[in-house]
This record gives C-alpha cells, sequence and structure tokens, in this order.
C-alpha cells in the first residue's frame, strides 16, 4: 500500500517555518493578553506587552507558565475564551494536587487530531490500518487524542482503553490491528499475556507501536521491538499543552521526536537559572502553543529533560528522547539519580525484566535506594543466574550512576502491573 502524503509544511524551508511560526505567536500572545485576566496581569507584572515581540528571541522576554498556574486559577481560570465556547474540558489525574486543567475549542479538537494524525502517519501508518487504542479514555487526553487522530487519517480505530489485558490480547489476535497506542510499559504487560497464553508476541499482526505518556529509553524500544517483533516509536504530549501528539517519532530515522513546531513552539531552558540556552545543549524544555484558542499555553515548564537538535526527517526540529523529569529526579546521598538510568542498566542483564521499581527509604539521616526487580519467567529469584545478575546491576548502578543500591529480585508479577503510566519510583522518607 502507498503511504499517506507529508503536508507541505512538514518539508517547508526553514525560513518558511520561521515566518509561520513569528506569525503565529505574536497572534497567541495578543490573544492571551486580551482575553485571559491571568496572562493579562502575568505579563503587566513582567513589564512586557505583546508588541514587544518582534522575533521569535524576543520571546524570552515573557514569563514563564508553570503547573502552579493552572492549579491556582483552577477550574477554569486560565481560560481565553468562555468556558460555554468550549466544546471538551480534559484534566490530569491530580494525583499530588489539584487537576490541572484544559479546555478545547472545536478548532483546538481539529487541530489536535491534525497533529496526532501527523503523528501517526510519522510512525509509519498506511491506509486502512486498523489501530488498536489501549490509552486510557477519560478525563486523561492519551485515548480520545489518539482516536481522533487515528479516525482524521482514515484509518480504523478499536478504542480498546486500558485494562482487561487478556482480552485485550483475545480482541488483537481476532481483530488483527496493525497499529497499537500504549504506554511502554502496559505493552511488556500485554506481552506477557500473550506469552502466559502461549501464544508468541512476534506472531501477533502488530506492525507499528506508538509509546508514549512516560520516559522509556531506547534500551526498553530494543527490548519491545524484539519481543514484539514491531516498529516501537516515541510519541510526546502532556495535557497542558495540547495532549499527545506536540512531537512523533519518525519510523524512517528513530532519532527523538520531531517537534510539530507550526502549532508548538519549543525551548531549552536552565531549570535553575531560567536562561534560554541553544540548540544542542541538555536542558529543561518549555512550549509555547502557536495555534490555541481555549488555553493559550505560554512559554510553559514542561520540567521534561532533553535537548534540541536539527531536523532530520522533517524540517522541523527533533528532541532528544526523554528520558528524565526534573520532578522524576530522586537525589541519593547527593547523586542525581532517574529511574531510565536504572532502566538501562537492568536491560543489559537477560536474567532480569523491565518491570521494576525504585524505592527509597531513609535510615537515620542516610537516603537508601532499593531496586525491585523481577526475573525472567521461569527463573526462580534465588537461582544463582539471577543472584550473579543482581550484584552486577549493583555494580553497574555504583560505577555508571554513582550511587549504591540494595537490589530485591521478585517472581514474575511481583511488581504492581500499570494500565496506564508506569508508578516507577516509590518514596517512603518521612516528610
Amino acid at each position: 500500500m502507498n503511504s499517506f502524503p507529508l503536508e507541505p509544511i512538514e518539508k517547508a524551508s526553514l525560513d518558511e517555518l520561521r515566518s509561520l511560526q513569528l506569525k503565529r505567536l505574536r497572534a497567541t500572545l495578543a490573544h492571551a493578553y486580551a482575553n485571559s485576566p491571568v496572562y493579562r496581569a502575568k505579563f503587566d507584572a513582567a513589564g512586557v506587552h505583546p508588541d514587544d515581540c518582534r522575533s521569535l528571541e524576543d520571546l524570552a522576554k515573557f514569563p514563564f507558565t508553570t503547573k502552579a498556574d493552572l492549579r491556582d486559577n483552577y477550574p477554569f481560570g486560565m481560560f481565553a475564551v468562555p468556558r460555554e465556547k468550549c466544546a471538551r474540558i480534559h484534566a490530569s489525574s491530580g494525583t499530588t494536587g489539584k487537576p490541572t486543567v484544559v479546555g478545547y475549542t472545536l478548532r483546538d479538537i481539529d487541530t489536535w487530531a491534525t497533529v496526532m494524525a501527523r503523528s501517526i502517519r510519522a510512525s509509519g501508518a498506511r491506509p486502512g490500518d486498523l489501530v488498536h487504542v489501549s490509552y486510557g479514555y477519560g478525563l486523561f487526553t492519551g485515548g480520545l487524542g489518539a482516536h481522533y487522530g487515528a479516525e482524521k487519517l482514515g484509518l480504523t480505530v478499536v478504542p480498546f482503553g486500558g485494562g482487561q489485558t487478556e482480552r485485550q490480547v483475545q480482541l488483537i489476535q481476532d481483530f488483527r490491528p496493525d497499529i497499537i497506542m500504549v504506554t511502554p510499559s502496559y505493552m511488556l504487560a500485554i506481552a506477557d499475556e500473550f506469552e502466559r497464553q502461549g501464544l508468541d508476541p512476534r506472531d501477533s499482526s502488530l506492525r507499528i507501536g506508538i509509546f508514549g505518556a512516560e520516559p522509556w529509553t531506547n534500551d526498553m524500544r530494543l527490548a519491545i521491538e524484539q519481543r514484539l517483533g514491531l516498529d516501537a516509536v516515541d510519541i510526546y504530549g502532556l495535557s497542558e499543552v495540547m495532549g499527545p501528539g506536540v512531537a512523533n517519532e519518525c519510523v524512517e530515522t528513530k532519532d527523538g521526536p520531531t517537534i510539530w513546531e507550526d502549532h508548538f513552539y519549543p525551548e531549552i531552558i536552565h531549570p535553575e537559572t531560567g536562561e534560554v540556552l541553544p540548540d544542542g545543549e541538555l536542558g529543561e524544555l518549555v512550549f509555547t502553543s502557536l495555534t490555541k484558542e481555549a488555553l493559550p499555553i505560554v512559554r510553559y515548564r514542561t520540567r521534561d529533560l532533553t535537548r534540541l537538535l536539527p531536523g532530520t526527517a522533517r524540517t522541523m526540529r527533533r528532541m532528544e528522547k526523554i528520558t528524565g523529569r526534573s520532578d522524576d529526579m530522586m537525589i541519593v546521598r547527593g547523586v542525581n539519580v532517574f529511574p531510565t538510568q536504572i532502566e538501562e542498566l537492568i536491560l543489559k542483564h537477560a536474567a532480569l525484566t523491565a518491570h521494576y521499581q525504585c524505592v527509597l527509604t531513609r535510615e537515620g539521616p542516610m537516603d537508601c535506594l532499593t531496586v525491585r526487580v523481577e526475573t525472567r519467567p521461569g527463573l526462580a529469584p534465588e537461582a544463582d543466574e539471577a543472584r550473579g545478575a543482581a550484584r552486577e546491576l549493583q555494580h553497574d548502578v555504583k560505577t555508571f550512576v554513582g550511587t549504591s543500591i540494595e537490589v530485591v529480585l521478585l517472581h514474575e508479577g511481583g511488581v504492581e502491573r500499570s494500565q496506564g503510566k508506569a508508578r516507577r519510583v516509590i518514596d517512603q522518607r518521612p516528610r
């Protein structure tokens, strides 16, 4: 089958792209200032006006937006259109406080569907493909974002959602989908269920997996691809900026998600000083929406750590694969540790699986990190091979990460299975 054609903007010249970005940026700043009392107050307090933005570099003059701004103005105080003009409301889970609430006009929904369709096409979708959506539906943006994007591309959607893993496998076997959209950790749970039923996951119909909603490493990509015999591509997004579809890897390169820069303008800043860093330097990712109506977002601090890279498969810039968030970082005895660093080292040991959790405790004044990890199916935790892998993992973490850990080996199923984002860090230290 032929593939879908690219949109002209995906291959436009850099000059054309930058010109469009500046036009849309100026319109966004004017819209936010005129219609959002919160942004008007923030701009006024910072001594800036939309007219001060005469170049893309001038965006650095404007104040940041944080999750706290959205929570402080809960539920609809950040909106730049009346609530009754919104076609849909989504919200985060709110597990660490009030949820962050986002609104969408009908045009916003269409824009979101467009960038999601673009993302699915970049992942290698072909006309006639069947898409199995295992992201959660409801207030979480994953399920409906994937659903609308696949439909806009003209594909057939199976709106399964999360959970019911046994039935997921049954319908994958029966319906024979080409594409699955799901978190990478839950994809592993689905692969486990294939094997529990005596089926080889590599024999399924799945050709492409579009994985997002949590950080995952290139080693995890390799493990998933080898286990399931598909192309694993990375999708990136967050509800405050739009939902999934802010950026997506191109299957032909798999070299980090391409940011759809005609809709979302990226910056990298120093996480502590807020200084804008040049492309190629590691820092915190910041986004400004360029086409949103209901909730324009100006310089939103994502807390995701990455770097901006030149475009390859598309004109637009790429972002290095997200492997950590500044608010997921564990500080253990003065050493910064990210769960994905642990994951990368776990996956180097054939005796261990990618089902793991990091448990933080405190003994006296000292922080302690315990990694709970499952041994591969059929290998007992007390077996010599498993114990040897645990010792090697301890050594690897000490050598490459710089901190000591304890390793607790568990039987298959010993780590709770997530139906959405995996819970990688459990902090049991006293507050």
